[in-house]
């Protein structure tokens, strides 16, 4: 389960990339309720996405030439330098090398092997999110990559990750868990293949919904597409994945995933 502890390795901060984040905010927050407060004239438009007060989230405007609004998932690291470095060795890239972001922490944005972004987090003053596995809350982070195997080898060389193979209709999908703890107990994620030629191998992240098809209802009407479901997987619960109205693909579950074989 993933918790604010944030283990090393876990993934411990998520930020929406996207054309429009006061466009952005106002979706998210008919959807899930959330609030944007800003990070400062300092930080260039970032700001914090908030569930009751509490950072659930963070969106800022798109930095990079010709990128598409996405999620990104950022998994905590006790130094991002020699993590971007181990990233490099194992033949994945660093697309920003590690900078310190004021006194809050230290980041490095990077690509895997196959081509999917993701981000790590040295903790500052800031070690996480301050919400996660509730409703309108990371609850999850899902890798759809071309090469299964060897997109957790990438990832077992970076961060130490173990996992274990739950049986999916058509596929194994690959629950994983940080180098420490409790296999099941600190299950935060999985691995499967591609939905289909279309799909590039990225990170999704999953959001709480005690109620998936209401969430699915609002985001549409605000302007979301519906990429799958609302469906219910034995064994794991209702889901349903959409796109937001700049294109970021997001995901929606009704509990948590399964930890059980």
């Amino acid at each position: 389960m993933l918790t604010t502890d944030f283990p090393a390795g876990s993934p411990c901060w998520i930020d929406l990339g996207s054309p429009d984040p006061a466009a952005a905010a106002a979706f998210y927050g008919t959807v899930f309720g959330w609030t944007f407060r800003s990070a400062g004239p300092e930080a260039g438009g970032y700001g914090f996405l908030q569930l009751n007060g509490r950072t659930a989230a963070a969106v800022g405007p798109l930095t990079e030439e010709g990128a598409q609004s996405a999620w990104t998932t950022y998994f905590r690291t006790p130094d991002a330098e020699a993590t971007g470095k181990a990233v490099e060795q194992a033949g994945g890239a660093v697309r920003v090398p590690a900078l310190d972001v004021m006194d809050a922490g230290r980041m490095a944005q990077l690509t895997d092997p196959q081509g999917a972004r993701f981000a790590v987090w040295q903790p500052g003053t800031v070690t996480g999110l301050d919400v996660v596995s509730e409703d309108g809350a990371l609850i999850w982070t899902e890798l759809h990559t071309s090469a299964v195997d060897a997109g957790f080898a990438f990832y077992r060389k970076v961060f130490g990750w173990r996992s274990e193979d739950f049986p999916a209709p058509g596929m194994t999908y690959k629950v994983l868990s940080p180098a420490e703890g409790d296999l099941r107990g600190t299950s935060f994620g999985g691995i499967a293949p591609v939905m289909g030629e279309a799909q590039p191998p990225s990170w999704t992240p999953y959001f709480g919904a005690s109620d998936v098809d209401g969430v699915v209802a609002r985001a549409t009407g605000a302007g979301a597409t519906v990429l799958m479901g609302p469906e219910s997987v034995p064994d794991v619960g209702r889901i349903a994945w959409l796109a937001d109205p700049a294109g970021a693909p997001f995901a929606l579950i009704k509990g948590e995933p399964p930890k059980e074989s």
